[in-house]
């Protein structure tokens, strides 16, 4: 399907009405009288369930940002997390060093999430101006407004931790910039819903279960119980969406899925992108590079991500899921991970498990007092 409007053409690939989308600037269409008429129930159980995971990042009853941390002699995560620090240009940092390593590490990981958050808030704002339905725009305001409370709260985690973010690596960057500008549907909702979101939940669940600091493990979760349901709207338009599409359109998804996947993983592997955190203990990105290549072969790839919680592991099951993934780009994807064992999982995933441990924390702080806190959340 073919959209032309406000002198834009666009390749719009819709095939359920609660998808539909116009110009961002053919505000005409969203006040057509027909319009208010028809509404789609595919996000109203997304929607209903959004008081139970409310949390308020300023509230100190959710999360409180005085709890300290001695970022100068503890580390916030396992050294085994930093493959370089096995490295013999790391030999010579000394134990101060390598905390300080780990940890704005852990600040570049985090600054990169912030702008993540800012992205899918963009990408969330600019979803209320295409989509036609009802449904799918509500939901997509509601995502906004969560998506904002993120952004509050990591920023101010990182100012309570490191004073002010990182910049925006040059590859996320882009990357971002791309999915929030483009006007089609697909790539907003393969790109964020689908894989950044998907690399924010592996990534959430790995500050839960390897961070040091019980305020980020705190924010994690909370964050968690909102990204769920955001990654719960990309599965509802793959399952509508990927069984009724021809060979051309899924060949157009399937090459843009792989390609902010490479991004992505590109961005967190490729020493040029931390070159900021190297140089603050005085190692140069180009010696880290050259032992990464040396030391890193498609073998130990695979070993790494074999563990669930690993990011991309979890990516690269989503899209399976998903049905993205064919023989087109098996063996890509196949370099990381066995696709015959990940297919052959449930679809849980590990971040699931910890988003409703934290809405149940949620529901306790929200409802307490309340006899009924189903009866409650439906008020």
């Amino acid at each position: 399907m073919t959209e032309q409007t406000a002198g834009e053409s666009t390749r719009q690939i819709t095939k359920h009405k609660a998808y539909s989308a116009v110009h961002r600037d053919d505000f005409s269409s969203m006040i057509e009288v027909d319009r208010y008429q028809e509404r789609s129930g595919d996000f109203d159980h997304i929607i209903s369930a959004t008081d139970s995971h409310f949390w308020d990042p300023l509230d100190t009853k959710y999360i409180d940002y005085s709890e300290p941390f001695d970022m100068e002699n503890k580390a916030m995560l396992p050294e085994r997390m930093l493959p370089e620090l096995d490295m013999k240009v790391c030999a010579g940092l000394t134990e101060k060093q390598r905390i300080r390593l780990i940890n704005d590490t852990a600040h570049w990981s985090l600054s990169a999430i912030l702008h993540g958050e800012q992205g899918a808030l963009s990408l969330s704002a600019s979803l209320c101006h295409i989509m036609k339905d009802q449904g799918a725009q509500e939901y997509a305001a509601n995502q906004t407004r969560e998506e904002a409370r993120h952004v509050t709260a990591f920023a101010r985690y990182i100012q309570v931790r490191w004073g002010k973010p990182l910049p925006v690596s040059d590859t996320l960057g882009t990357l971002l910039n791309e999915i929030v500008r483009a006007p089609e549907v697909y790539k907003k909702i393969v790109g964020m819903q689908l894989l950044v979101e998907g690399l924010a939940m592996g990534a959430f669940a790995t500050f839960y279960t390897q961070s040091e600091d019980p305020l980020i493990r705190r924010l994690c979760q909370l964050v968690m119980t909102d990204e769920a349901f955001h990654h719960k709207f990309g599965k509802i338009w793959a399952s509508a969406t990927m069984p009724n599409i021809d060979e051309e359109e899924h060949n157009l998804i399937e090459d843009w899925a792989a390609h902010c996947f490479q991004v992505l993983l590109f961005n967190l592997v490729n020493p040029e992108q931390k070159r900021l955190i190297y140089q603050n203990v005085g190692l140069d990105w180009r010696d880290v590079q050259k032992e990464y290549l040396v030391a890193f072969t498609d073998d130990d790839r695979r070993e790494r991500m074999s563990n669930a919680a690993d990011i991309f592991r979890v990516l690269i099951k989503t899209l399976l899921k998903a049905d993205i993934i064919t023989e087109r780009t098996r063996s890509f994807y196949a370099t990381y991970v066995n696709l015959d064992e990940l297919k052959a999982e449930g679809d849980r995933m590990i971040g699931d498990d910890i988003a409703d441990e934290g809405i149940a924390y949620l529901r306790e702080i929200n409802f307490a007092g309340r006899s009924d806190p189903a009866m409650a959340a439906a008020e």
